[in-house]
């Protein structure tokens, strides 16, 4: 049988799955996230907080630190945290609460700082020292949740022309200087519900094969049960396809990144580079690998080098 061979996915972008929420979760919980999400080829992830208070940040900064001292080999790594949001644009909220949005300054990023985190998500155009100071501890700055076209200390867009600035034919944009700026890595969200298959190919077609990164954004609901929960102080509910508020806001995705990764390639959209390029992002030399079936189903998982 005729198979290919990929490094381990790692997700760079995800709230949850199986019914566990990683802004609630205990360290158990989180512990049993990670082997769950080892069986779909994802040997490595950054759990990524949603806009909260600042105590609950710091709490499940505390439980995320224990889940991650998890050793076995058919457990996903957890490379870092992700803080996406509390310094992001109001007038591009999404679901994100906005009574816990804080000014983007150094001292309220001291309010949670932890040497475990290793992305923040802010609004760039709002930054008032904070992305300089980050950029000095070695922390990926993204655009996110945003209207700023000014990307100067940002290292990648975050879901890409989601919650930003879209591109537009007069002036600039977030979307537009993501695009057009081949230093910037940028998330893409392919799950079929968050970008048209046509705006992939437009972001395929000019950003660098190398600077395009695929996440899931994957909610607390994905393969659960669950179809109404609570997510960021917001009631969300579930169709069967798509997760939204009840003003109709989409909430995040219910798709994992292997069947993102079998969705492009079905749509013939998938570059392998886009599995890879996230290793290269954080520099990290992930073990194992995943084996592929000719449809691009998962067909056995390597954790060895």
């Amino acid at each position: 049988m005729a198979y290919t061979t990929t490094k381990l996915l790692i997700d760079q972008h995800i709230h949850g799955a199986f019914g566990v929420d990683l802004s609630s979760a205990a360290a158990e919980e989180i512990v049993y996230l990670s082997e769950s999400l080892y069986k779909h080829g994802i040997g490595g992830y950054f759990p990524t907080l949603v806009t909260d208070s600042v105590k609950n940040i710091k709490r499940q900064i505390t439980e995320i630190k224990k889940a991650a001292k998890c050793d076995k080999s058919n457990c996903a790594k957890i490379l870092g945290i992700h803080i996406e949001g509390i310094f992001i644009n109001p007038l591009k909220k999404g679901i994100h609460n906005p009574e816990h949005f804080l000014p983007s300054t150094i001292e309220n990023y001291r309010l949670f700082e932890d040497e475990f985190i290793k992305i923040v998500t802010l609004a760039p155009e709002l930054d008032e020292g904070l992305i300089p100071y980050l950029n000095s501890k070695g922390i990926k700055v993204q655009a996110g949740h945003c209207i700023g076209s000014d990307l100067w200390g940002i290292s990648a867009a975050t879901h890409l022309f989601n919650a930003m600035q879209g591109v537009l034919h007069r002036g600039v944009s977030t979307a537009l200087s993501a695009l057009l700026n081949d230093n910037i890595y940028t998330e893409l969200i392919c799950d079929g519900v968050h970008l048209s298959d046509e705006i992939i190919k437009l972001t395929a077609k000019l950003k660098p094969k190398d600077k395009i990164i695929l996440i899931s954004d994957a909610l607390p609901i994905t393969y659960s049960d669950i179809k109404e929960t609570e997510f960021a102080g917001e009631k969300i509910f579930y169709n069967g396809k798509t997760a939204t508020s009840l003003t109709g806001t989409i909430a995040g995705s219910t798709t994992l990144l292997d069947k993102i990764v079998k969705r492009l390639y079905d749509k013939k959209l998938l570059n392998l580079n886009y599995i890879n390029n996230v290793h290269h992002y954080h520099n990290i030399d992930l073990p194992g690998k995943i084996i592929w079936d000719t449809n691009f189903d998962i067909l056995e998982i390597k954790s060895g080098g």
